[in-house]
């Protein structure tokens, strides 16, 4: 090519479809969505754009009307926590759930919102006004017909939750054989991965469908709710094999050095490795590397004359130094750090002449004789030994591509260590077998699981299948009958099996383990299990239909499953069974609570008065649970939610309140109409107002005094700060959640008997900050690429610049003003800013059109893709003449420029999603339709300018110098303001500074910063980024799942309860907090009693407090309302003894005092 028409360029860059490229094509492998999509939804996704551009990778603002990919937003927040390839698998998993009471149908709903491919149901229970408890879906429409199952009542508003995911009922009053084993589940020409059960099936049947599901692949779970215990139980059967055991990313580390060391030195430690052996050590850019001994990696990136390594696999272990105790080094001060850039052979020299001083002083004293020299092991975190021929059958040396160890002596520059996790492959055992022999069953409650309560519930689980067989039903609700021979029928199994090692039965356990002894069983709760045996209480349902949920998503590979079983069972909830209290009962929805925890706290939940902070994922659970419960349906009480936010179609798939017609409408107004539809005797209001310092004229004493609980439901610190801080001044209980993809957390916290959210140290700034040397010059990893598009060429070019220009045209005075509190550096950055906008204007020829916008976009590619680089590479090669030495080593990657005369297709995408974003600046009309935007630029006929060195110095150090040469600089800003008092901002065009918005698809903020992304790391040649991994990186995305979401606040609905019983008067030990990984296994739900609150010195002597908490506070009653400063401090002196110094206004976080 001799021109850079683009005209040419369309013809020349045929290529195959991208995975972006297609994914309007639900039907193409290809496609974002990589996955068979059920025939149902196929009306909803977009069908193939036929056209014959050839550009690269398609982003999402071109698209509108039906080549919107629905599905793919909807699952954004998902993708993010599970990730692409699992995003897939989960449109194979066709799902059976038996049963749709409480448990049934929360497991269904968080499936079809995980976006499975198809959830059947079954469940010929006819509805009852008590399944309006626990299922949410039944209607008083669906109780009075009397011949509505709760299947049937289920099917619609499941279906709703998720237009992508087929929801049917199976069709038969009895689970055959046949339904189970179809190879054609609704017309997916799949069967079914996995079974939920969630109610008890007779013994026989229940054992035979766990056989069948084992026999054929199918994964089985049950999940059970009877009064206050809970159940779930995960069987993957003979054979499962995990493909990533914890869901954590994978390290990535860039290669700095790479050492071979002939001989290994005595100090030198790496486990396996002996002494006088050839060592291969890898330095790695990163402090902390992060693996363990026997992690693999893979090496890629391998360069001059090493890239037959790319590729391969290879066993790490890490590296370390033996260091005399006496010489207490200091590994995290600055000394030790910069001593680690050495090579690895001059680190081990100064450690072994170290050794030798201690060692030679610690001989020469009498004191030491026949003593050992004391010596500690050091880390050392940023190297690795490769193990070039381990016992895992990675054996490099015998691969004919590599030569010998001493290729590893070719290294110069480049290099990176990909971690991979080798699949697991485990055997699971059947229900019946489990039931039998699993001599101490997991508690969720640890000191329950150590004290081997698990038992009783296994042994209860036991009976009450062999009551059935005997009998033909269940046991009844408070049938005192039912209940002995329940009793009886676990004795008898206890005593039977007790002969037998390895069985379960009643025998004393110590810390978890079986002494074999035997002891007496606990045969009131056993009692209390099948009196409750047929009632639901709505927070262990969530609870479970979290659980249940993510345990079917583990059949993709994903994740670990639980270790078969896990139990929790809350005594504290069943404090009084008085007969008059607990019955009887006058078919209310809430039978099953007033059953279980008596009509006094029924009374007690109507006339609560709930402040519920949030509507998000975490708001609608407990929106559901409050109107489930009855909270707020008294006289006296009430509920009020609020939320600023708007709905997005990215929330629907975990706020389950939401549906497509409710976005962009508050989320808190439509929150409170579903539940008032569920439960029309709740009183709710739903505000749109902020909590915080701003609203206290709204949210003032009488609001927070009038409180009985305040419920968070936010999604960032500073939030959850302020509203614990209201808790703590008004004396009122906490009920605090947080989730962050497959992980969970809750905390209770109680007014005097619990630490504050306060007391702990959180912050949402908790990410690793990059060094901005690296950013700008240097990358060598996508996400260098991807932070550097958003704070540097986002930020600039359409935040930051249009911002500082408005600001300078609206009013120059004030700006300068303005200009004159600012950091040098910012004043610097503002100015040339401001200067270019006005330039661009100028070059325009006065207002700025399309053609225009399309100019301006393709100069900044040729700045910062084709002549900075250029740039770059003249000075380092001016530097290595200077110099002597190579400067293109370790991490650092000589860069290639972009030529227009020879196109890759990112050019025109850059170009495309760039002059549109100007355009919106400019508030000229966009051009979305590719075809228009292709002929404008071939009219233009775009040159490239021949490039020649800058006379601009080009910063190559390795440090943050942000500023530059602050003289220069300085003599430059000075000439900049007397050039813009000369300007005229009457005459300016208006420009409109963009607000990034990382989930609208029209504003071409994403489709920009990822082929920004990607024409940088072009030139550096670093792996291309996907579209959502620049999304998620650069949106700062929180992964989020609605089965963890569901489970959290089902064990928070729990700790509700015993606040409305008042069980803080019995000490906080009666609560629980919880810290759950779903993703890791069982190992993974560690469940505890909230932390005392945290003692804070007053540095005062008895009789005066020596101590105090954060929640004491001291009240001064006075006939007047005010109090002069001089008072106030002769108060306190004369009460307490004490001088006062100084007086800070509450709440004050800067130390500013109001008295000195």
């Amino acid at each position: 090519m001799k021109t850079a028409k683009h005209g040419q360029q369309k013809i020349s860059n045929k290529r195959p479809s991208s995975p972006s490229s297609v994914a309007a094509n639900t039907n193409s492998p290809n496609s974002d969505n990589n996955h068979k999509r059920s025939r149902t939804s196929s009306h909803i996704c977009s069908e193939k754009m036929e056209t014959n551009l050839t550009w690269g990778e398609w982003m999402g603002a071109h698209k509108t009307g039906n080549l919107v990919d629905n599905e793919s937003e909807r699952i954004d927040r998902q993708k993010a926590a599970f990730g692409h390839d699992t995003i897939a698998r989960l449109k194979d998993l066709n799902v059976l759930i038996v049963g749709c009471q409480g448990v049934g149908v929360e497991t269904a709903k968080n499936l079809i919102l995980s976006n499975v491919g198809g959830v059947v149901l079954w469940d010929t229970t006819i509805c009852k006004e008590f399944h309006r408890g626990s299922n949410f879906y039944v209607t008083p429409e669906n109780v009075a017909s009397g011949d509505v199952t709760l299947a049937d009542a289920s099917l619609g508003e499941l279906r709703s939750l998720n237009p992508f995911c087929r929801v049917e009922i199976l069709g038969s009053n009895s689970l055959s054989d046949e339904a189970l084993l179809s190879n054609d589940v609704l017309g997916t020409r799949r069967p079914f991965s996995a079974v939920v059960v969630t109610q008890l099936l007779p013994k026989q049947a229940l054992f035979h469908l766990n056989e069948i599901a084992r026999t054929n692949g199918i994964v089985f779970i049950m999940a059970l709710n009877n009064g206050v215990t809970s159940s779930i139980f995960s069987d993957f059967g003979p054979r499962h094999e995990i493909s990533d055991a914890t869901g954590e990313p994978t390290q990535t580390l860039a290669v700095s050095n790479i050492e071979i060391l002939v001989e290994k030195p005595k100090l030198l430690e790496v486990s396996g490795a002996k002494d006088g052996e050839k060592v291969v050590i890898v330095t790695v850019a990163q402090s902390d590397h992060g693996l363990e001994d026997g992690d693999v990696v893979v090496l890629e990136d391998m360069r001059e004359g090493m890239e037959g390594l790319n590729g391969k696999c290879v066993t790490v272990k890490r590296v370390a130094i033996a260091s005399p105790t006496a010489a207490k080094v200091d590994t995290r001060g600055v000394a030790f750090k910069t001593a680690l850039q050495l090579p690895t052979a001059s680190v081990i020299s100064n450690f072994e002449r170290q050794y030798d001083f201690y060692k030679t002083t610690f001989d020469e004293d009498e004191v030491n004789a026949n003593k050992k020299f004391p010596v500690r092991t050091i880390t050392i975190f940023n190297r690795l030994a490769l193990v070039l021929d381990d016992d895992n059958g990675n054996s490099l040396l015998s691969d004919p591509q590599v030569a010998s160890i001493d290729i590893f002596g070719r290294y110069q520059s480049g290099g990176l260590l990909n971690q991979v996790r080798p699949p697991i492959v485990k055997e699971y055992r059947s229900l019946a077998d489990t039931l039998e022999s699993t001599p101490v069953p997991q508690m969720l409650r640890g000191e329950d699981w150590e004290l081997g309560k698990g038992v009783e519930v296994h042994l209860s689980i036991a009976a009450v299948l062999d009551f059935h067989e005997s009998h033909g039903f269940w046991p009844r609700l408070h049938n005192k009958d039912d209940e002995n021979e329940v009793v009886a029928a676990a004795k008898k199994i206890s005593d039977k099996r007790k002969e037998i090692e390895g069985l379960c039965w009643s025998q004393s356990i110590q810390y978890g383990f079986p002494m074999g002894e035997p002891r007496d069983l606990d045969e009131k709760r056993i009692g209390r299990y099948a009196r409750l045996f047929s009632t639901e209480l709505t927070g262990f349902c969530a609870f479970l239909g979290g659980a249940a949920a993510q345990e079917v998503i583990k059949a993709s590979g994903k994740f670990t499953p639980i270790e078969q079983w896990v139990h929790h069972d809350e005594e504290a909830l069943v404090v009084d069974e008085c007969q008059s209290n607990i019955g009887p009962l006058f078919g209310s929805r809430y039978d099953h609570q007033i059953a279980i925890m008596g009509k006094d706290f029924q009374a007690r939940a109507a006339n609560q008065r709930v402040f519920l902070v949030g509507c998000g994922a975490l708001g609608c659970e407990y929106l559901k649970g409050l109107a489930l419960m009855g909270i707020g349906t008294g006289k006296d009480g009430k509920i009020w939610v609020t939320d600023m936010d708007r709905i997005e179609v990215s929330n629907l798939s975990r706020q389950f309140l939401f549906r497509q017609n409710d976005v962009g409408h508050p989320k808190s107004v439509r929150g409170a109409m579903v539940v008032k539809r569920w439960n029309p005797n709740v009183n709710i209001e739903a505000l749109e107002k902020k909590v915080g310092d701003d609203s206290e004229d709204f949210f003032n004493d009488n609001f927070w005094e009038s409180l009985d609980v305040c419920w968070n439901a936010l999604d960032n610190v500073q939030a959850r700060q302020y509203t614990d801080a209201r808790c703590l001044f008004y004396s009122k209980p906490l009920l605090e959640s947080g989730t962050l993809g497959t992980k969970c957390n809750h905390e209770v916290i109680l007014p005097f008997r619990t630490s504050s959210y306060n007391d702990g140290k959180e912050s949402d700034d908790n990410e690793a900050q990059i060094a901005m040397c690296t950013l700008r010059s240097f990358p060598y990893l996508p996400k260098h690429c991807i932070e550097f598009a958003k704070q540097a060429y986002f930020a600039d070019y359409f935040e930051f610049g249009p911002d500082v220009y408005e600001t300078f045209r609206k009013d120059p005075m004030a700006f300068f003003e303005q200009l004159d509190t600012m950091e040098p550096g910012e004043q610097s950055r503002s100015l040339r800013m401001i200067k270019s906008f006005i330039d661009l204007q100028e070059e325009a020829g006065g207002n700025i059109d399309f053609k225009g916008c399309v100019r301006i976009a393709f100069n900044r590619m040729m700045k910062d893709f084709r002549n900075s680089i250029l740039d770059l590479c003249h000075s380092a090669d001016e530097m290595e003449k200077s110099s002597g030495k190579k400067f293109w080593t370790g991490t650092k990657r000589r860069p290639r420029p972009i030529d227009w005369n020879d196109p890759i297709p990112e050019l025109m995408e850059y170009l495309y999603s760039t002059s549109n974003l100007y355009a919106s600046i400019w508030q000229v009309e966009v051009v979305r339709s590719r075809e228009e935007f292709q002929k404008i630029v071939d009219e233009m006929k775009l040159e490239q300018h021949q490039w020649e060195p800058s006379n601009e110095k080009v910063d190559l150090s390795e440090g943050d110098n942000e500023d530059g040469e602050s003289g220069a600089a300085g003599e430059d800003d000075e000439k900049l303001k007397g050039d813009l008092y000369k300007v005229d901002a009457s005459k300016l065009q208006p420009a409109k500074p963009q607000e990034f918005e990382k989930d609208d698809d029209l504003n071409f903020h994403i489709d920009f910063l990822t082929v920004a992304t990607n024409l940088r790391s072009w030139n550096y040649d670093i792996k291309a980024s996907a579209r959502h991994t620049v999304k998620v990186t650069a949106g700062r995305i929180i992964p989020a799942l609605a089965t963890t979401t569901a489970m959290v606040c089902g064990l928070v609905d729990i700790e509700f309860c015993k606040l409305v019983m008042g069980l803080q008067s019995q000490g906080s030990e009666k609560f629980l907090n919880s810290n759950i990984n779903l993703a890791a296994g069982s190992g993974n739900f560690t469940t505890f009693a909230p932390d005392p609150p945290v003692p804070i010195s007053t540095g005062l002597e008895a009789p005066h407090p020596e101590t105090f908490t954060s929640w004491d506070k001291i009240e001064i009653s006075r006939k007047t309302k005010e109090m002069s400063v001089e008072e106030l401090v002769n108060y306190v002196e004369k009460s307490f003894g004490v001088t006062v110094d100084r007086i800070f206004l509450h709440g004050d976080t800067e130390d500013k005092a109001i008295y000195n």
